[in-house]
């Protein structure tokens, strides 16, 4: 039978499920906009609701984004002292030097080697160890690393342009504050 051409409008259908949908949801955009209105910022929570907390949520995604430059720069240190630590066993293992002279440790590879309960005592177990363990938190960043990249990517996504504004300007900002002259080649890469 078909029911094309029956009026239903005089029918009373109850809720029928739609009891969840309030005026306040949230739009996922698709296409490049510039409004905010029904605008939710990666959880159904974090919702725009009025230009002040637009404004917010934006000058929050500056800092979030700028943080981003933060834990890289906290990676490369680490790293560079996890190399420093490890090149002090190289250091202080060989008899080099001129004529079978051993080469004076300069201050820094001294401070790496006492930094780490001086690793001359216990021998090469103790660097095996001291690199398994760089290994391990030098992974553990660089996870914090990728989830914070596709967490901006999130951001980005929302497709409204002030907020990929808001992103850029977070790089611009965290490379400003924190790079520490590290190269601009390196990209906020999702992976």
């Amino acid at each position: 039978m078909d029911h094309s051409m029956m009026d239903h409008s005089h029918m009373d259908h109850g809720d029928m499920g739609h009891g969840d949908m309030d005026m306040g949801q949230c739009d996922m955009n698709m296409l490049f906009t510039w409004s905010s209105k029904n605008l939710c910022i990666i959880f159904r929570q974090w919702r725009v609701t009025g230009p002040v907390s637009f404004l917010l949520s934006l000058v929050l995604i500056v800092l979030l984004t700028a943080g981003y430059e933060g834990v890289r720069q906290i990676t490369r240190k680490y790293e560079a002292a996890h190399n420093q630590r490890l090149n002090a066993f190289a250091a202080t293992s060989t008899t080099g030097g001129v004529d079978g002279i051993p080469e004076p440790v300069t201050a820094n590879v001294h401070d790496a080697i006492h930094s780490e309960g001086s690793p001359l005592l216990v021998g090469r177990d103790t660097r095996a160890a001291l690199a398994r363990r760089g290994k391990i938190t030098l992974a553990s960043l660089y996870a914090i690393q990728v989830f914070y990249s596709f967490f901006i990517m999130l951001l980005f996504m929302t497709y409204n342009g002030m907020v990929m504004l808001a992103v850029a300007v977070g790089a611009f900002v965290g490379y400003l504050a924190l790079a520490d002259g590290t190269p601009a080649t390196k990209s906020i890469a999702c992976h």
